[in-house]
């Protein structure tokens, strides 16, 4: 390898410059393995945070493709964007702000979660439409963010009560959140189930007796099947990752819906003792060759990420020194090496053997995080591997996501 490169090497023009390949038959996989657990619950898939990652509206249609029955969103904006988009089914959204479109939420039909505060404002936007509005009661059983705590639950209840006897508000639904179902035997679960019982007890005295109760979310979906009550919020599993720490993906069923790649960037030489990237935290005890890969922490890899792994043509490679705000380095371990300019780098997914948990891992963080982070100047390219060839058969489906707008760019670079 010359240290400028060979001037005879092709480059690669197939291989997307930065992408994250979104395939949405793992993520209708992956819905129908977590219904199959928690049948006959019924199953909501958070598209939230542009459905962790994956660009909302994609995951929306693969989740009810799959066979959800509704969709969940933290903020009413985002349940708009699924509305605009022809979406029409059920769809909650529970966090907000004095400043939530409360009466555009009752006009697209969207069920709103309700923690206290937000009745007053639904109430008033129902009645100048004259439309009721769909609302969810939310009581916090113990994870102390969002919800009514169970001292002030019976005031919402009556609340609640009286604005669904003036035909401002129904009341479909009694919900809390699960903090700790990823650790299946810690006690607070069940202390939180108690609570919850507690709840719907009282509601039943107010006369509110609502169709759906929903508790569990993903890890309560797979570990908890007391926690299922009449649906289940989903949001991890959905994508194909793990909650838990001591079982992966391929152990539930699930299937990784995101392949965060790349091309190299630049490869070159150097003397033992090199200082890798800013603080020269990393410096090199050989002799060896470094490639430039460019996705940085303002494409969402983690600054703080240390040793992450990454797949180039092959083979698994560790990353060296800091994340930059739009690359980082990698060590091949030898000086002459046949990684070039252009070759293929896959972050995690896909075929490397690599899973956005390792990242998580690398960062001292966890797999959501990881892939509900990356930016929106990473293009999303939706490759459907149900419908795309394998080896000569009939049809494809490669296209660019609705967010971030990306040029229509092939599947695959060399291997």
């Amino acid at each position: 390898m010359s240290i400028i490169g060979d001037p005879r090497a092709t480059p690669h023009p197939e291989a997307a410059e930065r992408a994250a390949v979104i395939d949405p038959a793992a993520i209708r996989h992956n819905v129908r393995t977590i219904a199959s657990y928690v049948h006959p619950a019924k199953v909501l898939v958070a598209v939230k945070a542009e459905g962790y990652g994956h660009g909302a509206v994609t995951a929306a249609r693969a989740a009810l493709d799959g066979g959800a029955d509704w969709l969940g969103t933290a903020h009413v904006s985002e349940a708009l964007v699924l509305r605009a988009a022809g979406i029409q089914a059920p769809i909650l959204a529970w966090l907000h702000t004095p400043g939530t479109d409360f009466a555009a939420a009752i006009t697209e039909h969207i069920d709103l979660g309700i923690s206290g505060w937000e009745i007053h404002h639904v109430a008033r936007a129902a009645e100048s439409l004259q439309k009721p509005a769909r609302v969810h009661l939310k009581i916090d059983t113990g994870l102390g963010r969002n919800g009514c705590t169970i001292e002030d639950w019976p005031d919402l209840l009556r609340l609640a009560a009286q604005f669904q006897e003036r035909g401002l508000l129904s009341v479909e639904g009694i919900f809390t959140h699960l903090a700790v179902a990823d650790e299946p035997d810690r006690r607070e679960t069940d202390e939180q189930l108690q609570v919850y019982r507690e709840a719907l007890t009282l509601a039943e005295e107010h006369r509110i007796v609502p169709d759906l109760r929903h508790v569990a979310n993903t890890p309560g979906a797979f570990s908890r099947p007391d926690a299922h009550f009449d649906m289940v919020r989903v949001g991890v599993g959905v994508y194909g990752h793990s909650p838990f720490a001591d079982r992966t993906a391929e152990d539930l069923g699930l299937r990784p819906a995101m392949e965060l790649r790349t091309s190299v960037a630049n490869v070159k030489r150097v003397r033992a003792g090199q200082g890798i990237s800013y603080g020269l935290t990393h410096r090199v005890d050989r002799p060896t060759s470094l490639a430039l890969i460019p996705l940085g922490y303002a494409d969402g890899i983690p600054r703080v990420a240390v040793h992450a792994p990454v797949w180039i043509s092959g083979r698994r490679y560790r990353s060296v020194g800091r994340v930059a705000m739009d690359q980082f380095v990698v060590d091949l371990g030898e000086l002459d090496t046949d990684v070039q300019v252009g070759d293929e780098v896959v972050i995690f997914g896909g075929d490397s053997g690599i899973e956005a948990a390792d990242w998580g891992s690398a960062a001292g963080t966890i797999n959501y995080e990881i892939i509900t982070r990356i930016g929106e100047r990473v293009p999303r390219i939706v490759v459907d591997s149900e419908l795309t060839p394998a080896a000569g058969g009939a049809t494809s489906s490669v296209h660019a996501a609705a967010s971030p707008a990306t040029p229509a760019t092939p599947p695959r670079g060399p291997a």
